[in-house]
């Protein structure tokens, strides 16, 4: 499984609709509200066979009230 980190940035007013829908997805592993330029922080496991990038475009992307999404990748390096 491929760990990747998604800070999430909302249209305004939209923060709490943005959570409900990735939490009925269920996606995600973790899911943090965050203060400062990011409103969404989601911590997620992805299966080593699928490609990265298109399971995001596919499961986040399509979000109503998402407005900008920063991606990190981890690696294991300990």
């Amino acid at each position: 499984m491929n760990c990747v980190f998604i800070q999430i940035r909302c249209r305004p007013g939209t923060g709490y609709q943005v959570a409900d829908a990735i939490a009925l997805r269920e996606i995600h592993s973790e899911l943090y509200s965050t203060s400062g330029e990011w409103d969404l922080l989601m911590k997620l496991y992805i299966p080593e066979e699928d490609d990265i990038g298109h399971f995001i475009a596919d499961n986040v992307h399509d979000i109503d009230g998402i407005e900008r999404t920063l991606t990190t990748m981890t690696f294991k390096a300990f």
